[in-house]
């Protein structure tokens, strides 16, 4: 019978419960908790879904846990979340990226969002191994590598909600939302090469991985080049905020779609895309009734997605039956990701001098500030079925929730103390280019 009803929800029908569900937890936690939005939604997620595992063992004749089983399943987190909100997510992100103040970082950042990326995946992998070999998990070495690719992009949802939350200097926060941006597609990019040498079990071959790298991420950024101006050339023909707000609309829905068909990165294309129409769109493509209209409007997608993706994250738990092994691989993952992260900025801001990015104190922001979200969540749902895939997707709620309960709520606080330290410098980086670190 619980099959037959959960069979008989519709899309909408599952996607109202999902709206609802963050509107009441929402409302309640506004009212009632008083913890960061998302902070809260993820906890009251993980929450409802550790309270339907605990009472199905304990009365068996409850199946809610199973019901609400069914209807992730249904919905397909990763596919929901790769194939259709990143989409709105990554576009309404970088619609308020200051590209002339990315300008001025554009070293690393895309040092972070790639050579970064790689490094990181390395580290990870690598030290995931050597825990793997201590806890005597028999599983190719191959699969650590994956987990390295799904765990290292930051998540820009959660990196974007605190900047806009906090007085963040405006060149500290177009570098790190810029990283951000395009970290997920690139470490998209990664996981997909080496998931399809880990599922093939064909030997890795890194001129190939180079080739396919080249071949999706380069495809991503022109896709996203040629629809952003398409759609910054409609905008500027017209002054009719309805149908240019549609419009952006359009440049999100049929560019991630293109993509798709094409095999390319969407999420850098949306990437690409919103900075071109958030920087030359709204300074010359669009009325101030326009611009007033098309930021409304992506902030509210925004704010909705936001609220049911990490609802969603915090569901998602229900998916888990760690043991004890799972357990300790999990704590491990949490430091062996902090570390690497560490690892890439460092890299990163010092190996070229003309890369230290101009604020004081901003290598300590993209470290505690790297978090991870949904985008990791969802590669680690896509892996095949078994125990590898228990053990990956243990690590990977691990470091995520620990992202989202610990660095997101303590990110302001960092922020705060820095600001507080380096006022007098972070105020003359206003104005001044990039200094030393």
């Amino acid at each position: 019978m619980h099959d037959t009803a959960a069979a008989a929800l519709s899309p909408f029908d599952i996607a109202a419960l999902l709206v609802v569900a963050a509107a009441v937890f929402g409302y309640i936690n506004h009212h009632y908790i008083r913890l960061p939005h998302v902070i809260g939604l993820t906890i009251m997620g993980a929450l409802a879904a550790v309270v339907l595992t605990v009472l199905n063992a304990l009365v068996p004749s409850i199946t809610l846990d199973d019901s609400v089983s069914r209807l992730l399943e249904r919905l397909n987190f990763t596919q929901t979340l790769l194939q259709g909100m990143l989409s709105f997510l990554l576009f309404a992100g970088a619609l308020h990226v200051d590209l002339d103040r990315l300008k001025a970082d554009w070293l690393p950042v895309l040092l972070l969002s790639t050579v970064g990326v790689i490094i990181s995946t390395v580290v990870v992998g690598a030290a995931a191994w050597g825990v793997g070999m201590l806890l005597g998990v028999q599983i190719a070495p191959i699969w650590y590598f994956v987990f390295g690719a799904l765990i290292s992009p930051t998540d820009p949802v959660s990196v974007l909600g605190v900047l806009r939350e906090e007085n963040v200097p405006a060149s500290l926060q177009s570098a790190v939302a810029g990283e951000s941006l395009f970290n997920d597609g690139v470490g998209i990019v990664v996981f997909t090469i080496l998931l399809g040498a880990a599922v093939t079990g064909a030997d890795f071959s890194l001129s190939e991985g180079a080739r396919l790298f080249v071949i999706e991420a380069g495809g991503g950024v022109a896709i996203g080049l040629v629809i952003g101006w398409l759609g910054f050339r409609a905008l500027r023909s017209m002054d009719e905020y309805t149908l240019e707000v549609l419009i952006t609309l359009a440049v999100v829905m049929g560019g991630y779609a293109l993509c798709s068909q094409l095999h390319v990165s969407g999420p850098l294309a949306m990437a690409v895309a919103g900075l071109l129409i958030g920087n030359q769109g709204a300074n010359l493509a669009m009325s101030d009734l326009t611009l007033d209209y098309v930021n409304k409007f992506w902030e509210l997608v925004d704010e909705v997605l936001n609220s049911v993706l990490f609802l969603l994250i915090g569901l998602e738990v229900i998916a888990l039956v760690p043991g004890l092994r799972e357990l300790v691989f999990g704590l491990a993952a949490i430091a062996i990701t902090l570390a690497a992260r560490a690892i890439a900025v460092g890299g990163a801001i010092k190996a070229i001098p003309a890369a230290r990015l101009s604020t004081p104190g901003s290598g300590r922001v993209l470290w505690w500030g790297g978090l991870r979200g949904g985008i990791s969540v969802a590669l680690a749902l896509s892996l095949p079925e078994g125990s590898t895939r228990d053990l990956l997707l243990a690590a990977t709620f691990a470091a995520v929730l620990f992202s989202v309960l610990v660095q997101r709520a303590t990110l302001g606080k960092l922020i705060d103390g820095l600001k507080a330290s380096h006022s007098p410098a972070m105020e003359k980086s206003e104005q001044a280019g990039p200094s030393s670190d």
